[in-house]
């Protein structure tokens, strides 16, 4: 068994991932400073380390077999509002700590990306070929990052693969969202149906898909946290893998709703909206090269029990 960092932890995909890392019997470390992570959220059995990625060359040495690296802020509004905050951290932040691997010889990177590096892509499903063309800093910053890596593995000999996400939902074992604020559909419906938010916007209902709302492509976290596990077997020195992470299948806006009033028996009021400027009207992912490269099939990809895992994990936090 192996020793790996954890950088962002504390937060949803990272506790998940460190979850599974422990339940394969690995040593894990959680670098985290808690800005959006819980310190709750850390699984038992992984050290703790409360401190910011910029700092990894202060604890990180040869012992480590790699890093899986989660570090990032994620919220595109705020991307828009403040860039600064996202360049600094995202970006700045994983340049300090590429330099940390290199001179402590840490030569494995699992690093989370996501699907907002393609923007407003022309076709769906989407490959890792299409395209990239961020439109907000927050999917700029992870393309730097991309970028850096596949620099890093040319000239240094970095065994790294990217894992580009598309719309990540569900819990595992007590491990959920708790965004603040909260941006993602399901946790805001169901918010819905817990009685903290009175209704969801549904914004444009006249898109060119089946039932006139946007269609996104949901993984389930657990799903998600086990590919992890399978990028760190299929890194290779000098090589930078990139592969989406999908269910290759898209549901709607309103099939999410709907979803979630059979889960919960709540009626859930909708209240029609505007388009969203930048909301392409289907976003799903090609998963053929992370089944090919990986080896990595989801399990979980039915919309119910992603609701239904995420409904319990919600309801646990309100009682």
């Amino acid at each position: 068994m192996s020793r790996y960092l954890v950088t962002g932890g504390a937060g949803y995909i990272g506790s998940v991932v460190t979850h599974h890392l422990l339940s394969a019997g690995h040593e894990v470390t959680v670098l985290d400073n808690l800005s959006t992570g819980f310190r709750t959220a850390v699984p038992e059995g992984a050290d703790f380390i409360e401190g910011d990625v910029s700092e990894a060359a202060d604890w990180l040495d040869p012992t480590y077999a790699g890093v899986l690296h989660f570090a990032a802020f994620s919220q595109v509004g705020e991307s828009v509002q403040h860039p600064e905050k996202y360049w600094e951290n995202n970006t700045a932040g994983t340049m300090a700590l590429l330099a940390a691997m290199r001179s402590h010889r840490v030569r494995t990177l699992v690093f989370s990306s996501t699907a907002a590096v393609y923007g407003e892509p022309a076709r769906t499903p989407v490959t890792e070929t299409d395209p990239t063309a961020p439109t907000n800093p927050y999917g700029a910053t992870k393309l730097a990052v991309d970028h850096m890596i596949s620099g890093e593995a040319t000239a240094h000999g970095l065994a790294a693969v990217s894992l580009r996400y598309f719309n990540v939902a569900g819990a595992y074992r007590g491990f959920g969202e708790r965004h603040d604020p909260e941006s993602h559909l399901i946790p805001l419906v169901l918010g819905v149906a817990l009685g903290t938010r009175a209704s969801i916007s549904v914004y444009g209902d006249d898109y060119p898909t089946p039932d006139g709302t946007c269609v996104r492509d949901y993984i389930h976290v657990a799903d998600l946290a086990e590919a992890h596990l399978l990028a760190l077997g299929a890194a290779a020195p000098g090589e930078h893998l990139i592969c989406n992470l999908g269910n290759g299948q898209g549901f709607s806006v309103r099939e999410v709703i709907d979803a979630v009033r059979e889960i919960t028996g709540h009626p859930v009021p909708v209240v029609p909206a505007p388009r969203r400027p930048g909301d392409p009207a289907a976003l799903v992912a090609s998963a053929t090269l992370a089944r090919e490269r990986l080896g990595w099939t989801p399990k979980r990809s039915d919309l119910t029990g992603i609701i239904t895992d995420a409904w319990e994990f919600a309801r646990g936090r309100a009682s």
